[in-house]
């Protein structure tokens, strides 16, 4: 398929992949597109699919149905080579960061580039240093180690690290968890600016509905493995949607019931 063509189609589009665990049903015939250059957020309770959607589409889980495509080409099922080509298309900014306490911050931040592409050590240092400043963080914090920052720096190192390989795709897992309201604000304001200026294509999930609300351009909602609402992110304070009224304003009272065990 030519570039052009390429270029006319959703960056990832999911349809009617279904996907269980044992008796449980976690996704129930999902269809979803991305567009190219979009910020798309998923919302929705724990345990209702998010997770095992993004977890999908980088092949890590494998749907038991339906289709999964990135650029036009179907990748479920992909292997060896075809795989590790495929995943270098994206990068991810891990819940809670996830990084390696017994490396220092550029090496966290170059990790995938020395150990998935063979990038020299200082080419790689060079590099690391060059994302740590796009994300505000000068070459002093490089030899520093992770337990010596604060979250937010924490945050910031991980997105370096997502960034690093200059990826197509980002994901985005949680990306304010663990922050307050502030620096939460910062890191919200980072990547939309990170997005925007690098024209990636984002997928993010997050129960935090400030964060929902700044760093997408479109909302999806996943209830009982299926999406119920999406839309454009301006319009979902006027969903017409009960679900999705009652998720975004965190009410107590109305159709989505916790099990709760007394």
């Amino acid at each position: 398929m030519s570039e052009e063509a390429k270029t006319k189609l959703p960056k990832i589009a999911l349809k009617g992949v279904k996907k269980r665990f044992g008796p449980k049903v976690v996704l129930d015939g999902i269809d979803l597109s991305v567009g190219r250059g979009e910020s798309l957020v998923i919302i929705g309770g724990s345990g209702s699919g998010k997770s095992v959607t993004i977890k999908c589409v980088l092949g890590i889980v494998r749907p038991d149905s339906g289709s999964i495509t990135v650029d036009g080409e179907e990748v479920s099922g992909l292997r060896g080579s075809k795989r590790d080509a495929y995943l270098r298309k994206f990068g991810m900014l891990f819940q809670g960061g996830a990084l390696f306490d017994s490396l220092p911050v550029w090496e966290n931040v170059a990790f995938g580039l020395i150990q998935g592409r063979g990038v020299a050590r200082k080419q790689a240092r060079d590099i690391a240093i060059e994302k740590l400043a796009k994300v505000g963080l000068g070459s002093e914090v490089a030899n520093l180690s992770p337990a010596e920052l604060s979250g937010g720096m924490q945050k910031r190192v991980g997105l370096a690290r997502a960034i690093a390989a200059d990826p197509e795709i980002i994901f985005f897992d949680e990306p304010t968890t663990g922050l307050d309201p502030i620096m939460a604000d910062i890191i919200n304001d980072l990547i939309a600016s990170t997005v925007h200026n690098l024209g990636v294509t984002a997928i993010s999930i997050t129960h935090d509905m400030a964060s929902a609300r700044k760093i997408s351009n479109r909302i999806a909602m996943l209830y009982h493995g299926k999406i119920i609402w999406d839309g454009a992110t301006k319009d979902i304070d006027n969903s017409g949607n009960p679900y999705v009224e009652q998720f975004i304003h965190g009410r107590a009272q109305g159709p989505i019931k916790m099990e709760v065990r007394r």
